[in-house]
Order: structure tokens, then sequence, then C-alpha cells
């Protein structure tokens, strides 16, 4: 009933936004709400997915969906022309849902517990791909600063493009034969047992309902949050971009991840932190890239700031380590969460 009552906060921003144009900061509280709430049903939705269709594909299923609000925030920003803002958003989501989410998720339910347990094949995956991710994000960067300290070639943002392009269609396709490896071929080996309690609703209803609020979280977040993190005059556009627009977009699996890790089912907390983390980087971010030169605003990998690079490589390693043996604490997300403030700390206070 509450739930329902805080949906009011969709229309009351649009109102507050579009027609009464109140202070950025109401509009950008009462846009939040609306956020959270529409990413709770998309939670909603998930846990139905989960009990009728099995962990694997429940938490699948709220991976994609977050990341296509994280494609419209993105697509709101990059039409503008900001592609640092976009690349800084990117760089936020790797860290938001691996280092914030699964580390609040692990705090959540890890007081009252010695440890928890999950599936280490699953996880052990998930860290291979995180690797993958690494190579694929740093590569273009690492072919850019060659190509100006060392050789100085004249067409070196072409060559950043093609490159950008080219590294984007293998890491599209390696997320693909991953679905095809898990999903299909390898099952038994990475999908829990199903739920065996009566899903609330059906999975045709489950799908529809996180297609409808997922389309509304995005549109929301890209109309608050697109023109203060766009202002250079606000002080810290890069700062904004890999916080506020990067949690926003990924409210849905954090949501998701400590409601399911009070439940006890880690496999399907794992699956949404590091599966999300991996559907950004294998995804998402080729996605933008590819779409941004049909729109005119063409955006290549190339993270250009060293800070972006240590932020993700930094998140892969702690959370590689973390999941390495199938077991978490509560001081282990801890350890998550200090990490993310760390690099927070870094951002923030770094010149815009």
């Amino acid at each position: 009933m509450i739930l329902a009552g805080l949906l009011l906060f969709v229309p009351i921003s649009l109102v507050l936004g579009y027609w009464v144009h109140a202070s950025p900061l109401l509009v950008f509280v009462t846009g939040a709400i609306a956020i959270i709430t529409l990413a709770n049903w998309i939670r909603r939705a998930t846990d139905n997915l989960a009990s009728g269709a099995g962990p694997a594909i429940g938490g699948l299923v709220n991976v994609t969906f977050g990341s296509i609000a994280e494609l419209i925030l993105a697509l709101f920003v990059l039409a503008r022309g900001d592609t640092a803002i976009v690349k800084a958003q990117i760089t936020g989501s790797l860290i938001g849902t691996s280092l914030l989410g699964l580390g609040a998720a692990i705090i959540v339910e890890g007081w009252k517990r010695e440890k928890q347990v999950f599936q280490r094949e699953r996880a052990g995956l998930l860290g291979s791909l995180l690797i993958l991710s690494i190579i694929g994000l740093m590569l273009p960067a690492l072919f850019d600063y060659t190509e100006r300290s060392s050789f100085a070639h004249p067409n070196t943002g072409a060559l950043d493009e093609k490159l950008s392009l080219s590294v984007s269609v293998i890491l599209i396709l390696v997320y693909l034969a991953n679905l095809v490896y898990t999903l299909v071929t390898h099952p038994d080996v990475f999908a829990p047992r199903k739920s065996q309690e009566k899903p609330e609703w059906p999975v045709w209803k489950s799908l529809g309902d996180s297609t409808r609020r997922d389309c509304c979280c995005g549109n929301r977040g890209g109309f608050d949050c697109g023109e203060p993190a766009r202002d250079r005059k606000s002080g810290r556009p890069w700062f904004l971009g890999i916080t506020v627009l990067a949690v926003i977009g990924n409210a849905a699996e954090i949501i998701a991840a400590m409601y399911f890790a009070r439940q006890d089912r880690m496999n399907l907390v794992m699956g949404l932190c590091i599966g999300s983390t991996v559907q950004v980087a294998l995804l998402l971010a080729p996605a933008l890239v590819l779409i941004s030169h049909f729109i005119g605003h063409p955006m290549n990998l190339v993270f250009t700031n060293p800070l972006d690079l240590i932020a993700v490589a930094g998140a892969v390693l702690v959370v590689n380590s973390i999941a390495s043996d199938g077991e978490t604490t509560w001081f282990e997300g801890v350890l998550l969460v200090s990490v993310y403030a760390l690099f927070g700390l870094a951002f923030f206070f770094a010149t815009p």
C-alpha cells in the first residue's frame, strides 16, 4: 500500500519539472523517490521471475532491465554530446554495483549470520568475465597513450574510434556467447535449483511490468539528472556522472540485491551485482559506442583519466578476491563499501 502511494511521486516530479518549474533540488528529490519506487517494483518482478523461471533467468532479467534504464539515462546525456559524462556514468556503474551494491547487500544480512555461501562456479565465471572487461576497457586507453606519446600519429583520434568499434563488437559477441554458455549448453552447472514457492505473478506479467516501469525509470533519470550533470558551473560534472547518475541507473540492482540478501539468496545477489557489472562492461558500454556513431555524437572507449582505470581495475581485484572462496561475511561487505568510499573521495576532490 505504501509503495503504491509512493508511485504518485512519478507524476508529481513531472509536474514540478515541466509545468511548475520548481527548484532543481526539489525536482531531483521527488524524481529520486519515484525512481527508487519504480526500481523496487522491478525487484518484485525479479522475485516472481526467480520463482517461476529460476534464479538464473530471474537475475539475468533484472540485470538486463537495469541496463536498459542505464542505457536510456546515458542516451539522454549522449544526445547532448556529453561523452565525458557518459564515460563517467559507465565508470560509476562498474564500481557502483560491484562495490557499493554487493557490499551493502552483504552487510545487510551478514550481521545475522556467521557467513553466507554461494556457488563458486558461477562466481568464478563472472570473475573471469570481469578480467576480460578490464582488458577490453584498458586496451583503448593504452593504445591512445602509445600512439600519442611514442609515434605522434596525426590520426590518433580516428584510430581510437576504429579500435573502440572493433573492441565493442568483440565484447558484445563474448557476452552473447556467455549467455549461450550459461543458459543453453551448461544450465545445470550454473543455475541453482528453482524455488518451490508459487510466484505471485505469472512470468508474462513480471516481464511486462518490468518493461513498463524500467522505461519510466530511465526516462525520469534522464530528466532529473541530465541537466545538473551537464552544467559545468555545478563544479563537478565528472563526480555527478560517476555517483549520482550511476547510482540512479543501478537503483534496481542495488535494491534487489539488498532484498535478496535478507532472504539469504546469495547466488541471486552475486548474479545481480557482479552480473550487472559484467553486462555494463561487455554490453552496455560497447552498445553506447556503436549507437553514438548513429546519433551523430561518436564516443570511443578511451578513458583518458587514470582514476577511471584504477577504479575499475581495483573494483575487479577486490570483488574477485572476496568471491573466490564461495562465502562472505559482514566485514567483507564493509571492505567493499570502504573501497567505494575511497574512490568516491578521489573523484570528488579531482579537478573538474
